[in-house]
C-alpha cells in the first residue's frame, strides 16, 4: 500500500506502513514548526495526515499538545459493563485514529531526515524488518517502536525465573507477573514432556523449563512470536530443553502437561500485540478446549490460566466457561487465583476501574473426564 502528497509542487509517493492495517490518508498536508496544536489537531480530526517536515523534538511536542486537546473518555451514566466497555473501545479507536495523522518519513535507510532525530534504525528493522523502508508512518507507531526497542534492550525481570524476557515488538510483554507466578507455583504432574500454546515470549515455557521438565514444546502461529521465543530461549540457556514450532494452537503428538494462557477479551483487536488480549468470539479457547483431550495423555493435565474480566464486563458468563469444559470432556481438579498488581487496579479515573479493580487470574487444572 502506498500514500502519495504534493510537494514543493511535485508529487511524491511512498509505502504506507501501519501496524493495524490502517488505509493511507487521502489528504496529506506538509506541516513543521510553525504549524500550532489548535491547527494540527483540528485537521487531524476532519481526517487530513499531516506529514512533518520540521525539528524532530517539535514534533514530539506536538503529538503531546494534540494528545491534550482529546476529549478523556466518559462513562455512559446508565450504560451496562458490557455497553461502557464498547463504548471505551469505540473512543479508543477514535482518539488513535486522529493521534495517528501526524506522520514522519524514513528513507531507504530507514533514517528520519529532521533535526535532532535519533537513530531509529535498529528499532525500525527490529519492528518491521530490514527491507520496509522507505516509508511514512504515523509518528505515534515510531515511538511504538523506540519504546519496544528499548523493552527489547533492557527486558522485563521475571522473579520466577531470577533473569529478564526481552520482549519483541509487537509481542505481549510479560509485566504482569501474577499469572507467570501461578505457573511457577502449580503443582507438577508427573510427566517429562509439556506443551505452551500461544507462547508469545516464551516466558511460561521458560517457567516449566527452569521446574524441571526434560521437553516443552512452545506454539505460536505468530512469526514474531517465535523468533521472540526462540531468542529467550537461547538467552537463558533452555534451547535444549524447549523447542518452538510455528502452528495455530497445537503441536503432533500428546503430553502429560498442557499450559494454555489465551486471549480473555472475546472481540476483535486493533493491531498485532492485541491479539495476545483481545480474540473474536473466544475463538482459541475454544479451539484449545475442544481439541486438547486429543493431545493429553491418559493421565495428563492441562493448565488453562485465564482472567475473569470478560465475565466482570458482561461480555461471556462463568456458565459458558464451565460449558466449555463440559463439552470438551473436561473436568477441573483445582484452581488457583490470583489479584492483578498493575496501575490500572487503583485508577478510579478508567472508566472500566470497577471491573479491572475486581479482577481475578485463574490457574484451572483440568483432566480429561
Amino acid at each position: 500500500m502506498s500514500i502519495t502528497w504534493v510537494e514543493d509542487g511535485t508529487e511524491r509517493t511512498s509505502r504506507w506502513q501501519s501496524e493495524n492495517g490502517a488505509p493511507a490518508p487521502r489528504v496529506v498536508r506538509i506541516v513543521d514548526d510553525s504549524t500550532t496544536a489548535d491547527v494540527a489537531y483540528k485537521l487531524a480530526t476532519i481526517g487530513d495526515a499531516l506529514l512533518w517536515r520540521g525539528d524532530y523534538n517539535n514534533a514530539r511536542q506536538l503529538l503531546s499538545a494534540m494528545t491534550r486537546r482529546v476529549p478523556p473518555a466518559k462513562r455512559a451514566p446508565d450504560a451496562s459493563p458490557a455497553e461502557q466497555f464498547h463504548l471505551h473501545r469505540q473512543y479508543q479507536a477514535r482518539r488513535a485514529r486522529v493521534l495517528g495523522m501526524l506522520l514522519v518519513e524514513l528513507d531507504s535507510s530507514a533514517r528520519l531526515d529532521l533535526g535532532r532525530a535519533p537513530d531509529v534504525q535498529a528499532a525500525v528493522s527490529e519492528a518491521i524488518g530490514p527491507d520496509a523502508a522507505p516509508c511514512v508512518l504515523s509518528l505515534r507507531e515510531l515511538l511504538g517502536m523506540v519504546g519496544a526497542h528499548e523493552w527489547r534492550r533492557k527486558g522485563v525481570f521475571v522473579p520466577a525465573l531470577d533473569a529478564s524476557i526481552h520482549p519483541h515488538y509487537g509481542v505481549f510483554s510479560p509485566i504482569r507477573g501474577e499469572y507467570i507466578q501461578l505457573v511457577a507455583d502449580a503443582p507438577l504432574p508427573p510427566t517429562d514432556r509439556a506443551f505452551d500454546i500461544g507462547t508469545g515470549s516464551g516466558v511460561l515455557a521458560a517457567v516449566l523449563a527452569r521446574r524441571g521438565v526434560s521437553s516443552v514444546v512452545a506454539t505460536d502461529k505468530d512469526p514474531r512470536s517465535v523468533a521472540c521465543a526462540r531468542e529467550n530461549f537461547d538467552a537463558l540457556g533452555c534451547t535444549d530443553r524447549v523447542e518452538v514450532v510455528q502452528t495455530d494452537i497445537f503441536p503432533t503428538g500428546r503430553a502429560g502437561l498442557i499450559v494454555c494462557n489465551p486471549p480473555w477479551i472475546p472481540t476483535k483487536p486493533t493491531s498485532g500485540i492485541e491479539h495476545a488480549v483481545y480474540d473474536p468470539g473466544s475463538r482459541m479457547l475454544k479451539s484449545f478446549l475442544s481439541r486438547l483431550g486429543g493431545h493429553l495423555t491418559p493421565n495428563g493435565e492441562a493448565w488453562l490460566v485465564l482472567s475473569d474480566l470478560a465475565e466482570l464486563l458482561g461480555l461471556v458468563t462463568r456458565a459458558d466457561l464451565l460449558g466449555a469444559f463440559d463439552a470438551a470432556g473436561l473436568v477441573v481438579v483445582d484452581r488457583s487465583d490470583t489479584t492483578p498488581t498493575h496501575s490500572r487496579v487503583t485508577d478510579s479515573s478508567d472508566v472500566l476501574h470497577e471491573a479491572r479493580s475486581r479482577e481475578t487470574t485463574s490457574l484451572w487444572r483440568l483432566h480429561r473426564r
